[in-house]
């Protein structure tokens, strides 16, 4: 679909831009996420979002109005877009919007609220399989680390050496989600199993896990190496690194962790978020007797 209203700047716009429709703006709202310290998943889904949006409306982003945004929204929902993604695309239109174009047409459009569904979780036996189904090395040692730490993907791909304290059994996960530090702790047998490793290690690299070449791992190849080792175990479930994060969280609270503790170890703001576990830590439930037979 062309443009059909005069771009900004179009003469210092570079040439591979001027015949891409809102190139300029979508380019400016990148650089203000970036500058924000969105993460490098959002600042992608962000964009495409936006990209979608625009080419929809097909209107000069400052004539956009209200209704033309409920528009496109309800299409999106016609067509079986999730209530989940629904509420990305509003918070994604809300910063371009409100924040880079200090427009204020989204903030009384209302989206389906997600719905809540629990988190899916692995039993201990099927954690036992995953980690026995996948060899010894670079790969064992990821699952067990995202299990034992309860690290999301992206901090996993991320994680340094020198983050690492081996004689403390902890480690500092460096600008989380929400550009947040936070600490964690490591097992006594992960940190054997890592030393082992790091000195097998032929070609050195800041981050723990990485290619042969040395080079950092991305989160799809991360997500297939779990969905692999999943199969392998014969484990007849979606099973993603959030699994792992999620069974973490369970299984801490099933053995009587405090639930403020687990909060602080997963990088959660609010309480609330986490409190979602307290109805899926069905182990310690399953310990309580009835009033019944103690009469």
């Amino acid at each position: 679909m062309e443009n059909d209203y005069p771009a900004k700047d179009k003469t210092t716009a570079p040439q591979d831009q001027q015949n891409v429709p809102f190139a300029l703006e979508l380019k400016e709202f990148k650089q203000e996420l970036i500058i924000a310290g969105y993460s490098e998943k959002t600042l992608k889904m962000y964009q495409i979002y936006m990209r979608e949006v625009l080419k929809f409306i097909a209107k000069d982003p400052q004539e956009i109005t209200e209704r033309d945004l409920i528009g496109y929204l309800a299409t999106k929902k016609e067509k079986g877009c999730s209530n989940a993604t629904l509420s990305l695309i509003h918070a994604a239109m809300k910063y371009f919007f409100k924040t880079y174009l200090k427009r204020n047409i989204v903030d009384e459009i209302k989206t389906p609220k997600k719905a809540k569904s629990l988190p899916k979780i692995l039993s201990k036996q099927e954690i036992k399989d995953l980690f026995k189904a996948t060899h010894f090395g670079r790969n064992r040692l990821m699952l067990q680390f995202m299990y034992g730490s309860g690290c999301r993907v992206s901090e996993v791909v991320k994680i340094k050496v020198e983050d690492v304290n081996l004689k403390e059994r902890t480690a500092m996960i460096r600008s989380g989600k929400g550009n947040k530090d936070r600490l964690i702790i490591l097992s006594k047998d992960w940190i054997k199993g890592l030393k082992k490793y790091l000195k097998k290690k032929k070609i050195k690299s800041e981050v723990i896990f990485s290619k042969k070449n040395g080079k950092t791992l991305s989160t799809d190849t991360v997500q297939r190496i779990v969905r692999e080792s999943a199969q392998k175990a014969g484990i007849n479930k979606h099973v993603t690194p959030h699994c792992l994060r999620h069974s973490y969280a369970t299984h801490l609270l099933e053995a009587g962790t405090n639930i403020r503790y687990i909060q602080a170890l997963l990088g959660h703001s609010s309480l609330n978020t986490t409190q979602i576990y307290t109805n899926v830590a069905s182990e310690q439930l399953k310990k309580v007797e009835s009033p019944l037979d103690k009469l």
